[in-house]
């Protein structure tokens, strides 16, 4: 969570001041891009100039970056005069620009929390590091919950001497969360792709550590990176409803890994190859989440286009990425069109869950399926059962005194028997976690040998609070281990509907099922009169503009 971070001892401020350049910069954002130059403008003495890039912005955004420089000699404005349709170029000159011996960057829709450049530029002064960074959190606006961005590499603070002695790394793309030592991005030519590039910070990141920096990392909150998803104009990493934002990924990520491979010996084959099994973990598994809810023309070429981008890796690069994205990128290459798409978003889904069929080879090996017997599934055989990709479904139904939540275990290649369900933990969880939630447990029972247990909790919703609530669940076996999951929403007659609970404070509620993007079991809930009249007035307008369309035919 953002917080208010140590400023460094009052005998090292002369000795820090005037030290960092922050680069801001900005297209047609004049609802946010004061706030966040005012961040930056805030972070105190360290910060010796804030340098708004305005990329030729019509909105109104140059006169509030002129306002802003009129109250504040610190703060200069550099105004494009043709729109340069992507983030690299401005921040390449803002590092043209810079005057100071580091450098930041800050898009316009962000924040540096306080303290920021202070913890940064303590790390890179202690350690002589060409480059420092921290952690980044991603703020869901408008609920506010936080969820921080690789929060791994930022359990603690230390030196990574050279970069690949720490290949995970590849794993931060950001270019935000960091500062970086000005003359070293000068000296070693590391700069942004021009123009219209998506996903530029790939490219630019690889740069940075195919130069082999000494990295500082802090566990402090230095970037609050605020994601609006009911905006009316995404941004690029929310945008992704098309299939050039996939290709432009895909070609940021081949460029990134040909840069690591190039660079330094076997330390950048070994970037190389972290970023590869990156690319399976993360962009792979995020994009096949998503692919049931595309058209089926964006299905046939994104998978087209991603076999033929993973036929660029070897077996190596599979091998080193987690299970769930390396058995994603086999069925991908096993298989000439799309297929098994809402078996692969479980597969996806973080944690990951296999649903049946589960097909055997002659030899016994588990497989993928009987018509793919080349995607070997025998690492389930030996990986330990917190970490299987168990599958649990979940419906919600109304019931006497509250609402039923029925969960059915499946068997997984005889995993499950052998570690013999014992109970359940269910936990509703809210949304932005801010909220006392629900816990309950259920014991197992067999419902078919061998094959599917069952176990029911009665759930008061009524006595939770408006908004989504997640469900998470605690699997307990005899055998002493536990995994961590979330349930599959099952569809089906009376399943994932509408209904309406008594609530103790609000005296009825609405109760909504509905599965996630990866098909997670979740519930919102609204509150009382309101919520049910809104829903009876969406579903009276379904049902006129039904009428109107029956009658028009």
């Amino acid at each position: 969570m953002e917080r208010t971070l140590p400023q460094p001892p009052a005998q090292n401020q002369a000795s820090r001041a005037d030290q960092v350049s922050v680069v801001v910069i900005g297209y047609n954002d004049a609802a946010h891009v004061a706030d966040a130059v005012r961040s930056a403008l805030s972070q105190g003495p360290a910060v010796r100039e804030v340098i708004a890039v305005d990329d030729c912005s019509t909105d109104g955004s140059a006169d509030i970056l002129a306002r802003l420089a009129d109250a504040d000699p610190r703060l200069r404005v550099i105004r494009r005069t043709a729109n340069s349709g992507g983030c690299g170029t401005p921040r390449n000159d803002g590092i043209d620009a810079a005057a100071a011996p580091y450098v930041m960057f800050l898009d316009s829709d962000d924040v540096l929390p306080p303290g920021a450049t202070a913890a940064l530029l303590g790390a890179a002064h202690r350690h002589g590091a060409e480059v420092a960074a921290g952690l980044c959190v991603r703020r869901e606006l408008p609920s506010g919950r936080e969820v921080p961005w690789q929060p791994e590499l930022y359990a603690k603070a230390r030196l990574v001497a050279r970069p690949e002695l720490r290949t995970r790394l590849v794993h931060d793309t950001l270019c935000v969360n960091k500062l970086y030592r000005t003359a070293f991005l000068r000296e070693h030519g590391v700069r942004f792709p021009e123009g219209r590039f998506i996903y530029e910070d790939f490219v630019f990141t690889a740069r940075m550590l195919a130069a082999a920096p000494r990295i500082a990392l802090v566990p402090d909150t230095v970037y609050v990176w605020h994601v609006r998803r009911a905006a009316a104009k995404l941004s690029i990493s929310l945008d992704r409803a098309g299939i050039a934002n996939w290709q432009a990924r895909m070609e940021a990520h081949r460029q990134s890994v040909e840069i690591l491979r190039d660079a330094h010996g076997t330390g950048g084959k070994r970037l190389a190859r972290a970023a590869r099994a990156k690319f399976l973990d993360h962009g792979l598994r995020m994009y096949t989440r998503e692919l049931t809810a595309r058209g089926t023309e964006y299905q046939r070429q994104w998978w087209a286009l991603t076999r033929a981008y993973l036929a660029t890796f070897d077996d190596a690069d599979l091998e080193a990425a987690p299970a769930p994205g390396r058995v994603i990128a086999r069925v991908l290459l096993a298989a000439d069109a799309p297929r098994d798409l809402t078996r692969l978003k479980q597969v996806a889904a973080r944690p990951a869950r296999l649903a049946p069929p589960y097909a055997r080879a002659a030899d016994a090996t588990p497989i993928w399926a009987e018509d793919l017997p080349q995607v070997t599934l025998e690492h389930l055989l030996v990986r330990p059962v917190r970490l299987l990709p168990i599958a649990v479904d979940g419906a919600l139904r109304p019931a006497a005194g509250g609402t039923r939540l029925t969960l059915r275990l499946r068997e997984l290649y005889g995993r499950v028997a052998d570690a013999g369900p014992a109970t359940v933990d269910v936990e509703l969880v809210h949304r932005q976690g801010h909220l006392p939630g629900l816990r309950r447990t259920a014991a197992f029972r067999t419902e078919k040998p061998g094959e599917t247990w069952l176990a029911t909790v009665l759930l008061d919703l009524g006595s939770l609070d408006d908004g989504v609530w997640d469900v998470r669940l605690r699997l307990h076996f005899e055998d002493g281990t536990t995994r961590d999951t979330t349930a599959n929403a099952v569809a089906g007659p009376g399943l994932l509907r509408r209904t309406v609970v008594p609530s103790r404070r609000r005296g009825v509620l609405l109760v909504q099922p509905y599965a996630t993007q990866a098909g997670n079991l979740s519930v919102r809930l609204a509150p009382g009169v309101r919520g049910v009249a809104g829903v009876a007035k969406r579903r009276l307008t379904r049902l006129l503009r039904s009428v109107r369309g029956t009658a028009g035919r």
